[in-house]
C-alpha cells in the first residue's frame, strides 16, 4: 500500500502491545498529540487508520465506502462475536438476518424484558436483606442470563445459571485479554456454543417445543438469504448474539449504580420516576462510562476524505470513547450532565456505544432499545425500591482495561426494601 503523506504517522513499526497497554486512550491520546482527527498507525502487522467524530461515523457507516467483512479479528470472533456472525456481513445478507434481530427486539419487547429485569430484582431484595454484602455487577449478570434465556426460550436449570452468566460475561471481558484471561474467555465460547447448539437441535428434532414466539424458535427456523436453513451451529450463534448483550448489560446497570453515588444530586429528580428523567440519565452514563473502545471497518474501494486516501482492504478503526469526549461534540465532556440529552434531536452518529448509522439498515447494535430500557428500570429499582448502604471499596476502573469495569464490581450492604 501507498503511504498517506497527508496525515499523521504514529510512530513505531506495530503499536499493537501500546494499543494494549493504553486501551481506550490509545487513539485519543495520538488525535490529541498531533492536532488531528485522522492519523494512520500499524497494528497486527497491518496499516490501519484512525479517526474520530461526528462527521468520521458518518463516512465510517457508509456501505458504499466501508465494509464489515475482514474487520474483525480472530481474537474478537472466538470470543465476543462468533466465528462469521452478522457482525461481520455486508450488503443484502446482512439486511436480511438483521431484519431477524430487529423483529425480535421491538418496543414491546423491551418493555417486557425491562418488566422481567425489575420482577428478579424485587424477588432477590430479601435475599439481598439477609446478605452481608452484595456485588452489584456479579448479581446483575445473573439475573440479566436468567431473564434472557426464560424470555428466549431457552431451557436452564437454576443450579446452572450462575456459571453460565460467569461464560458469558467471559467471553465479554476477554476478547482485549491476552494470555490466561483471553483463553478462558474462548473456553467460554465453546462451552455456551455447544450448549445453544445442542438446544437448536434438540427444537428441530421435536425433543424441545418452544413457543413460536420465542427468540429460540425463531432462531432454530430462521431461512438466510439464500432460503437455506442456517446449520446448527450458526443458529446458535446467532441466538448468542441475542442473549450475550442482554448479560451486558450488567456493566451498564453497576456504572449507573457508580453515577448514582458519585453525583447523588440526581436522585431527588429520579426519585419522580419521570421517564424523561431515567431515559436522560441512562443516556449520559452509556456517553460517560467507557463501554467499547472503538469499531472496526474495512475500505471497500479507494475514495479520499478528510486529506486522507482509503485504500481498497485498508483497516479503520472509529474511535467510540474518543468521539463521546470529544468537546467539539459536547459540551464539557468531561462532566456529568443528563441534561443534556433535554430536548435532544436524535442523530445516529455522536452517541454510538453499540454502534452509529439507522439500527434498521446498518451495523448499530439491534438491542440498544433493550439496553436503555433495563438501564432505566434498574436506576428506578436503585433509587426508588431500595435502600443501600456503599461500603468502603475500589471503585476505579481502569482505560487500559477493555471493556472495562469498577474494580470491586460495586459492592452494597444493609439492604433495604423501600
Amino acid at each position: 500500500m501507498q503511504a498517506n503523506e497527508n496525515i499523521p504517522k504514529d510512530e513505531g513499526l506495530d503499536n499493537s502491545l501500546t494499543l494494549m497497554k493504553e486501551g481506550y486512550l490509545f487513539i485519543k491520546n495520538r488525535m490529541d498529540r498531533y492536532h488531528t482527527d485522522i492519523f494512520e498507525t500499524h497494528l497486527m502487522g497491518q496499516k490501519v487508520i484512525c479517526m474520530t467524530g461526528v462527521e468520521a461515523a458518518k463516512i465510517f457507516y457508509d456501505p458504499e465506502r466501508f465494509q464489515r467483512k475482514g474487520a474483525a479479528p480472530n481474537r474478537i470472533q472466538q470470543t465476543l462475536f462468533g466465528a462469521n456472525a452478522i457482525q461481520t456481513m455486508d450488503g443484502e445478507a446482512h439486511l436480511h438476518r438483521k431484519q431477524q434481530f430487529m423483529s425480535l427486539m421491538t418496543r414491546p419487547h423491551q418493555k417486557e424484558l425491562a418488566n422481567m429485569v425489575v420482577q428478579e430484582f424485587e424477588q432477590s431484595i430479601h435475599k439481598w436483606e439477609l446478605a452481608e454484602q452484595v456485588n452489584l455487577f456479579e448479581e446483575s449478570q445473573v439475573i440479566l442470563c436468567r431473564v434472557a434465556c426464560n424470555w428466549a426460550g431457552i431451557p436452564i436449570q437454576e443450579a446452572e445459571v450462575t456459571d453460565r452468566a460467569k461464560d458469558f460475561i467471559s467471553m465479554i471481558y476477554s476478547f482485549g485479554d491476552i494470555g490466561p484471561e483471553h483463553w478462558e474467555g474462548r473456553r467460554a465460547r465453546n462451552r455456551v456454543e455447544d450448549w445453544i447448539q445442542q438446544v437448536i437441535e434438540d427444537v428441530r428434532s421435536d425433543q424441545l417445543k418452544p413457543n413460536q414466539d420465542y427468540p429460540l424458535y425463531a432462531w432454530a427456523n430462521f431461512k438466510d438469504i439464500d432460503g437455506k436453513r442456517l446449520d446448527s451451529k450458526m443458529a446458535a450463534i446467532e441466538l448468542i448474539n441475542v442473549i450475550r448483550p442482554i448479560v451486558a448489560i450488567a456493566t451498564y446497570i453497576t456504572f449507573g449504580a457508580l453515577a448514582l453515588r458519585d453525583y447523588p444530586q440526581y436522585q431527588e429528580k429520579l426519585q419522580s420516576r419521570d421517564p424523561e428523567e431515567l431515559e436522560m440519565f441512562a443516556q449520559e452514563v452509556r456517553r460517560f462510562y467507557p463501554f467499547g473502545p472503538f469499531l472496526a471497518a474495512r475500505v471497500k474501494k479507494d475514495f479520499e476524505w478528510n486529506n486522507c486516501q482509503f485504500e481498497e482492504g485498508t483497516l479503520v478503526l472509529l474511535d467510540v470513547f474518543g468521539l463521546h469526549n470529544d468537546p467539539n461534540v459536547w459540551e464539557k465532556p468531561s462532566e456529568f450532565r443528563p441534561e443534556r440529552f433535554q430536548d435532544r434531536e436524535e442523530n445516529f452518529y455522536d452517541l454510538i456505544p453499540q454502534g452509529g448509522g439507522d439500527p434498521n439498515k446498518g451495523h448499530r447494535c439491534p438491542g440498544e432499545g433493550i439496553t436503555l430500557e433495563i438501564m432505566k428500570a434498574s436506576i428506578d429499582f436503585l433509587v426508588n425500591r431500595v435502600d443501600y448502604e456503599i461500603p468502603a471499596q475500589d471503585l476505579s476502573y481502569s482505560l487500559s482495561q477493555m471493556p472495562t469495569l469498577p474494580k470491586s464490581g460495586f459492592i452494597i450492604n444493609r439492604v433495604k426494601q423501600k
